[in-house]
């Protein structure tokens, strides 16, 4: 596996987050979700730097960003520091592409920092209520004890827990490289407590301000994602007017890792169109 780096850093008001940029054009933005990172943009940000100048970034407590204890990674904190980087980045309206927690995070941006963009693409978004695993509630009441586990039971936790959000097998690489980060000595504690922060107060605290959305957004949604099922998209669809949805077949909540050919083709087409 090619070694996926970093390269520029950030020191937001919250902690500091690793970011890079590709390619020329107008700029995009790429925003990841839970448990993943920006290694799994891997498969489409080279066609995207053909047309755009990609910026992409880990959120704060993922991937190569900082993870420390006691430190705020919630969905609350995400979407300041979102608007923190856009802001940094000296960015008026750009197109942005967000997945799972991440498409959370740019739905708060725009509707709560009044952040705005030219066009948005959502794909397999949390963002209707009620969500939340199982595991997710018994990690908050247990963390301490998740944080402690020998290591090589941690690992087998988080491969079956991933594995969960491809409709086909998750290969090997794809694997690897997204529990790579979660690993160390403070890997492993930052896996628990971003899942100990997820609360479905975030969302509510937007949901019924999606009818108000005139950016031009696209769904995309995996037909087989058992994370966050399509008919939470169907009903984000409705809420969202004017929006444009796209089921993805044979993909589960994963769609960027199980069908790159196919999210690459309807987002060219969707940020080529006019509007």
């Amino acid at each position: 596996m090619t070694k996926w780096e970093l390269t520029k850093r950030f020191d937001s008001s919250y902690g500091t987050v690793r970011f890079d940029v590709v390619g020329q054009g107008p700029p995009l933005v790429l925003v990841h979700g839970t448990p993943w990172s920006s290694f799994n943009w891997r498969h489409i940000v080279p066609a995207l730097s053909e047309w755009y100048t990609v910026y992409y970034y880990d959120l704060l407590g993922y991937g190569q960003s900082e993870k420390k204890e006691g430190q705020d990674v919630s969905l609350g904190v995400q979407n300041e520091i979102l608007t923190e980087l856009l802001q940094y980045w000296e960015f008026d309206a750009p197109t942005i592409i967000g997945h799972d927690f991440g498409g959370t995070t740019v739905l708060r941006a725009h509707l709560l920092n009044k952040v705005p963009f030219n066009k948005m693409i959502l794909m397999d978004p949390v963002a209707i209520g009620p969500w939340g695993s199982s595991f997710f509630s018994h990690v908050n009441v247990h963390e301490e004890a998740f944080k402690g586990v020998p290591s090589f039971i941690h690992k087998s936790i988080i491969s079956a827990y991933i594995e969960g959000a491809q409709y086909s097998k998750m290969s090997e690489e794809t694997k690897e490289g997204i529990i790579q980060y979660w690993l160390d000595e403070r890997g492993q504690p930052a896996f628990y407590r971003q899942i100990a922060q997820a609360n479905q107060t975030y969302t509510d605290e937007v949901e019924h301000l999606y009818s108000e959305i005139s950016t031009p957004t696209l769904l995309l949604w995996g037909e087989e994602d058992e994370w966050v099922p399509i008919e939470k998209g169907y009903t984000l669809h409705e809420k969202i007017i004017g929006s444009q949805f796209k089921p993805i077949p044979h993909a589960g909540h994963l769609v960027q890792e199980e069908a790159p050919a196919v999210v690459l083709g309807h987002i060219i087409k969707f940020l080529n169109d006019t509007v």
